[in-house]
C-alpha cells in the first residue's frame, strides 16, 4: 500500500491553521482504501491509533515547551525510527523547520533510503520569525543579514529533500531566490459547507447591532501578537468610531501575548467584546456569517485559513499589503489592500469600505472561496507525491 507519514512539530491540540491541514488531511485519508496516512502527533504518551484502513495517528511521547505552549517537539531518533521501522512509507512529509527535518532524513537514509522526502512551508519563518523581530529591534541591515541566516539555515535543514510546498506564491517565488529544494504549489482548501453565509444568525446579529442597524460589526479570531496586526486595530479602533461616529462592535476570539491589551479594551468600549478562545467550527462559522467585516492584517501569511473561511462566510476583507492576505484581496475583488501598516490607513480602509457596495464585495467573496476545497488540495497533493515517486525510482 501506497504510504505516506507526517511528522510535525507544529502541531498543537488549540493550534490555528496547521492543526487545520492535519485535521482536515486526516478526514480525507479515513475515507481511503488503497493509500495509507500516517500522522505522527506529539503527545504526552505513545500509542497507537487506528481510525480505518486509511488512517492511523501514531502517538509519540515528545518533550513539552513549559508555560502556556501547547507544542511538544520530537528531537530524538529514538521517536523516529519505530515509525519509519513500521510503515516503511514512500513519501515522508516534514512540516516544521526546526531540527526535525535533519533528524528524519538522517534516520529515514537508514530505513527507507528510496522514500520521496517533502517539506510543508506552514510557517515562513526567515521572513515573520527572524526578520522581522531583529528589524524591529536593531534595525534594516541586522534584519537582511539575519534572514540571510535563516535562509542558510533552512538549505541546510532541507538538504537533498525532494521538495518543498507551499501555498503562497509570493512565497514560492521566495524560496526559489533563496535556493530551497524544488517548490510546488498547493493551495490548501476550505469547508465551504461549514463556513458559509447560510450560518447567518439573526438573533446574533441583532445582538452585535445593538439597535443600530448601521452599526459596523467586525471579528478578529486571530492570534493576540503583533504579526497579526492586533497593536493596529486596538489604535484604529478610537479613529473609527470618531470617523463614522457610531462605535462598531468589534469580537475578538482566541488568546495571545496582547490578551491583556484585549481584556482592557472590552473594559474600556462598551461595544468590544472579548469571546474566549472558540473551539467549535461551528461556532467560529456562525460569528463570521453575522458579521461584515473579516481582517486581514498579517503580511506574513502562507495562505490564510482564517482569511478563506471569514470570506465563504460572506465578509469582504482588509488585507495587508504581502503574503496570502494581499493575494486573496486582490485575486477576489473582495475588499481593499492596507497600503500603510498604520492604525490611521487601517481606520481610513475600513470607512471606505464600509462606505462602498459592501453586497457586491461579500458576493465576491464567497464566490472565490467555493474555488477551494479541501479534497481537492488533497488530490492534488496525492498526485504530487505519487508523481515525485515515481520519477524517482525511475531515474
Amino acid at each position: 500500500m501506497f504510504t505516506i507519514v507526517d511528522f510535525n512539530n507544529f502541531w498543537s491540540p488549540s493550534g490555528g491553521g496547521v492543526r487545520r491541514y492535519h485535521l482536515q488531511k486526516m478526514a480525507f485519508y479515513e475515507k481511503q482504501q488503497e493509500v495509507l496516512s500516517v500522522f505522527v502527533m506529539p503527545d504526552s504518551k505513545t500509542f497507537t491509533e487506528k481510525k480505518s484502513d486509511g488512517l492511523i495517528i501514531e502517538h509519540v511521547k515528545a518533550f513539552r515547551f513549559p508555560g502556556k505552549w501547547e507544542y511538544r517537539f520530537m528531537w530524538k531518533p529514538s521517536q523516529i525510527r519505530p515509525v519509519l521501522e513500521k510503515y516503511k512509507p514512500q513519501v515522508i512529509e516534514v512540516g516544521s523547520p526546526y531540527l526535525l527535518p535533519t533528524l528524519v532524513r538522517r534516520v529515514a537514509r537508514k530505513i527507507v533510503p528510496d522514500a520521496v522526502l517533502l517539506s510543508f512551508w506552514h510557517a515562513d519563518f526567515p521572513i515573520t520569525y527572524v526578520q522581522r523581530p531583529v528589524t524591529n529591534k536593531f534595525g534594516k541591515a541586522l534584519g537582511v543579514i539575519s534572514k540571510k541566516l535563516a535562509f542558510w539555515y533552512a538549505r541546510k535543514e532541507f538538504k537533498r529533500y525532494d521538495g518543498v510546498q507551499v501555498s503562497c506564491d509570493e512565497v514560492l517565488k521566495r524560496l526559489e531566490r533563496h535556493h530551497m529544494p524544488k517548490s510546488y504549489w498547493i493551495p490548501l482548501g476550505c469547508d465551504i459547507e461549514m463556513f458559509s453565509p447560510s450560518k447567518r444568525d439573526e438573533a446574533l446579529v441583532q445582538k452585535l447591532k445593538a439597535g443600530n442597524p448601521e452599526r459596523l460589526t467586525i471579528f478578529f479570531p486571530h492570534r493576540f501578537c503583533e504579526e497579526k496586526g492586533i497593536e493596529l486595530l486596538l489604535a484604529a479602533y478610537p479613529i473609527i468610531t470618531n470617523r463614522l461616529g457610531c462605535e462598531p462592535t468589534l469580537v475578538f476570539a482566541g488568546t495571545g501575548p496582547y490578551l491583556p491589551q484585549v481584556r482592557l479594551a472590552a473594559r474600556t468600549y462598551p461595544y468590544v467584546q472579548y469571546a474566549g478562545f472558540i473551539s467549535s467550527i461551528d461556532e467560529m462559522a456562525k460569528i463570521y456569517a453575522s458579521v461584515d467585516l473579516g481582517l486581514a492584517l498579517s503580511g506574513w501569511e502562507t495562505f490564510g485559513l482564517s482569511i478563506l473561511e471569514s470570506m465563504a462566510c460572506g465578509n469582504a476583507q482588509i488585507g495587508a499589503s504581502t503574503g496570502a492576505a494581499a493575494e486573496h484581496v486582490r485575486n477576489s475583488g473582495a475588499g481593499r489592500i492596507l497600503k500603510e501598516r498604520s492604525p490611521r490607513a487601517l481606520a481610513e480602509t475600513i470607512i471606505e469600505l464600509y462606505h462602498s457596495d459592501m453586497l457586491a464585495l461579500k458576493q465576491k467573496a464567497r464566490a472565490y472561496a467555493e474555488k477551494f476545497s479541501w479534497d481537492e488540495c488533497f488530490k492534488r497533493q496525492l498526485n504530487l507525491y505519487q508523481e515525485i515517486y515515481n520519477n524517482k525510482r525511475i531515474s
